[in-house]
């Protein structure tokens, strides 16, 4: 948060400074007025998260002052001081919204304090609000963000929408492909028609080309009578290949004649149908690296490859933390019928800090969570899960080596593996990817020599040589 904006208003020219080079010792930007007129002035003429005033004074007291300043400012936050202190005056000013009610003499540490903390829920309050409406002007819109590069993909995005272009959207599992490739499908011209997303990696070869373009009667036992794949269902709109990469290599030779002559095969079938759809592609992998190591065929790739977005990882684009973590708030208390409204500053400091392997899928995971742990009507520090950017120095070992982004998200993976006793379905949803996801990195990193299991235990452990 910025630095707060203290106005002290105060007739008595001595307190008045002295108080105010205490605060501004506090890192606190503090303006002096000596009088209820002079600051009803400044605070018309900028804004300020603290008022700080004192109740006797000539002309305008602070009383009437409080009054003013609560009816016109009510995002500001009012400390009442006074020597002349009484019971009803203190009732006066806290129903007029005081934050609080000061008598002289008073200890220096405790206004310190008070001011502090006003100034910390004034700002509480401002930036939520703000985030709040970051979040509602953006209600129509499938993706929020006020990251520049992002916000550099969505304008090549707009400008692509409207064409019938294969577009590849490459990026780390939970940055938010698919909700990328939905955009994109809500601004074409085929928006009207259905949007159908198949992940290639979560199926068998067999299966997965039952699903993309369905079968004809006694194509395999079972078969009843035939039936439209995903291709079909698809008719008019958009078809969305996650994990492409992750095809099969037969897969991707009818894939290859989909693309090309924009008909196929169903299973079982003899007789060529027709798509008329528009392609849209994802992969988590670095699609010339699969190309390079024979995993991919280079002429899918080409064909994929008119277009190519690069979606950041949320560690990348850490000013969004915030906004989506706003978002996340309210959509998790909607759903939850919970009055949760506001994360507090220290918590919003630790969400900022960590750097999600997970990417944006953890970050909602973590709020989701938090909004379904909390008691209160603000997500604080102790609804996040222990650890959660409180020593981010995984990244920085004893020795003062750094690791590399990969070893650290291998270290978190094992981390999270251990504390669920090595249960991957839920491993994979604390981190916010899917079981197909971890499956897959897992695979990798043995076929690397990276992690090994353990023979006495069946525990995944990273190798010495990679710690």
């Amino acid at each position: 948060m910025s630095t707060a904006q203290v106005l002290l208003v105060d007739d008595e020219a001595v307190a008045r400074e002295g108080l105010a080079t205490a605060l501004r010792r506090d890192g606190l930007d503090v303006t002096t007025a000596d009088n209820g007129e002079a600051a009803l002035a400044l605070l018309r003429s900028r804004e300020f998260d603290v008022l700080l005033t004192d109740v006797k004074m000539p002309g305008m007291d602070g009383l009437e002052l409080l009054r003013r300043a609560h009816e016109n400012w009510p995002g500001m936050e009012v400390l009442v001081v006074t020597g002349f202190a009484t019971t009803e005056s203190a009732v006066e000013a806290m129903r007029a919204g005081a934050f609080y009610y000061v008598s002289k003499p008073f200890r220096l540490g405790e206004v310190r304090k008070l001011v502090r903390e006003a100034a910390d829920k004034a700002q509480l309050r401002a930036e939520n609000q703000r985030l709040r409406q970051l979040v509602e002007s953006a209600a129509d819109e499938r993706i929020i963000t006020r990251d520049e590069g992002m916000r550099g993909i969505l304008d090549i995005a707009r400008g692509v929408a409207p064409t019938d272009c294969n577009v590849l959207i490459v990026g780390e599992t939970g940055t938010g492909k698919e909700l990328l490739a939905r955009h994109l499908h809500a601004h074409s011209r085929r928006a009207s028609g259905p949007f159908v997303a198949v992940n290639c990696g979560a199926l068998t070869e067999d299966l997965l080309a039952n699903e993309l373009f369905g079968h004809e009667k006694g194509a395999y036992t079972g078969a009843q009578q035939a039936r439209g794949g995903l291709v079909e269902a698809a008719q008019g709109g958009t078809l969305f290949l996650d994990e492409v990469t992750e095809m099969s290599a037969a897969m991707q030779v009818k894939l290859l004649r989909l693309l090309q002559e924009r008909e196929y095969l169903r299973v079982g079938g003899t007789e060529p149908q027709r798509a008329d759809v528009r392609f849209l592609a994802a992969t988590n992998r670095e699609p010339r690296a699969a190309v390079e190591a024979g995993h991919f065929r280079q002429d899918i790739y080409f064909r994929l490859n008119v277009v190519t977005l690069q979606l950041p990882p949320l560690r990348a684009r850490r000013g969004d933390i915030p906004l989506l973590a706003q978002q996340f708030l309210r959509r998790a208390a909607q759903a939850m019928g919970k009055d949760v409204s506001a994360i507090t500053p220290a918590a919003m400091q630790r969400l900022c800090a960590y750097d999600y392997p997970g990417n944006v899928r953890e970050l909602e995971n973590v709020i989701e969570r938090g909004v379904a742990l909390t008691g209160g009507r603000m997500l604080g520090g102790e609804d996040l899960p222990a650890g959660l950017g409180v020593n981010n120095g995984a990244a920085r070992p004893a020795t003062g080596e750094v690791r590399t982004l990969e070893t650290v998200e291998r270290l978190h993976i094992l981390d999270v593996l251990a504390s669920v006793g090595g249960n991957r379905a839920l491993a994979a949803r604390l981190l916010g990817i899917d079981r197909v996801s971890l499956w897959r990195k897992l695979r990798r990193y043995e076929e690397q020599g990276l992690i090994a299991t353990d023979e006495t235990d069946g525990a995944l452990r990273m190798r010495d040589a990679t710690v």
